[in-house]
């Protein structure tokens, strides 16, 4: 087995029943500067719109609010999803960015709308460029973050040459392949569809070619985590994700509720495996059961960091979970 792998986390900015955006915006802060006194690599906020549950929509906005106050995590998108966004627009406002907070902005770049169509359209209502455009729409992204050349007509000024790091995301096998071909970062989302990683994986790392941005491949990957004292805590707790993910199964989405310990059991077979399926890379239980769970998934994958998603209810017990997680990976670093 390889060196142990890092602990960043990615946040949605979830919205609870019974509390406001504000206190969600709140506690992503919070949560911030929690993992890096824990010592976690990076703290990435994902791009959603049009979501009553999420608050992370302005995501370069939060971004910056998130790096102003912690001091040497690296912030940065989980990730900006480019179909929504002129690239120049992006390139200026992570420019801007890494400006303020040099050394610490990273810039996760995903192809999909992170919404539904009409407020896509809502977004950028003079778009004519389709998903298939986003190798090209990504290297005029990369071109504006690059040193300007003489006589370039077009400069993203903040933005021009600070080189901000690039990630590609992905649920498919698509990106992989990008990632491979412009030799990126890569971090697939098995947090929410986890059907395809070791598939992506495996084309990410056979077709890598060496780049100035990295010169192996380096992958990250989406990892739901609820962590308690002990396994019929966690399962308690995990029961406001099972809720959620069952209304996103059934489009149905809205605040994370409150745990609901009967949940589960209460819905039918089909229900529970699709539930199941989505949460296939899920790491659910008692400090023990964390430490083995993310064992099992460094095996499988070999990832160099696991990007949490906890969505616990309450902020408090979802600080307790990131704990746990940090003594585990404590745990298998003196093990190895």
């Amino acid at each position: 087995m390889s060196e142990f792998p890092k602990l960043s986390m990615l946040d949605l900015v979830a919205v609870r029943e019974g509390h406001s955006v504000a206190e969600a915006l709140q506690a992503a802060l919070d949560v911030a500067r929690h993992i890096e006194a824990l010592g976690f690599e990076r703290y990435w906020l994902a791009e959603h719109h049009n979501m009553m549950g999420v608050a992370s929509s302005a995501t370069a906005v939060l971004v910056g609010h998130i790096a102003a106050g912690t001091k040497t995590i690296r912030v940065g998108s989980g990730g900006i999803m480019l179909p929504n966004h002129a690239p120049l627009v992006v390139a200026e406002a992570f420019g801007t960015l890494a400006e303020l907070h040099p050394g610490r902005i990273d810039l996760g770049i995903g192809r999909a709308p992170g919404t539904d169509q009409a407020t896509m359209r809502a977004l950028r209502r003079d778009r004519r460029e389709s998903a298939d455009d986003f190798p090209q729409e990504l290297s005029e992204l990369q071109h504006y973050l690059e040193a300007a050349q003489p006589g370039q007509r077009i400069v993203a000024n903040p933005g021009a040459g600070t080189q901000v790091p690039i990630w590609l995301l992905g649920s498919s096998l698509f990106s992989a392949q990008l990632a491979a071909e412009r030799g990126l970062p890569y971090a697939f989302a098995s947090h929410f569809a986890p059907a395809l990683l070791l598939q992506a994986l495996q084309i990410y790392r056979a077709r890598f070619k060496p780049s100035k941005y990295c010169a192996k491949p380096y992958v990250a990957i989406g990892v739901p985590l609820i962590a308690a004292p002990t396994d019929d805590e966690a399962q308690v707790l995990a029961s406001s994700v099972y809720q959620r993910v069952y209304g996103i199964l059934t489009g149905r989405r809205g605040k994370l509720p409150k745990p609901d310990a009967n949940f589960f059991a209460s819905l039918p077979r089909d229900a529970q495996a699709a539930i199941g399926e989505f949460l296939a890379a899920a790491v659910i239980g008692s400090p023990e059961t964390v430490a083995d769970g993310f064992a099992q998934l460094h095996e499988q994958t070999q990832a160099d960091e696991l990007m949490l998603v906890c969505d616990v209810h309450d902020p408090a017990l979802r600080l307790r979970s990131l704990d746990i997680a940090a003594q585990a990976i404590q745990s298998m670093s003196i093990a190895a």
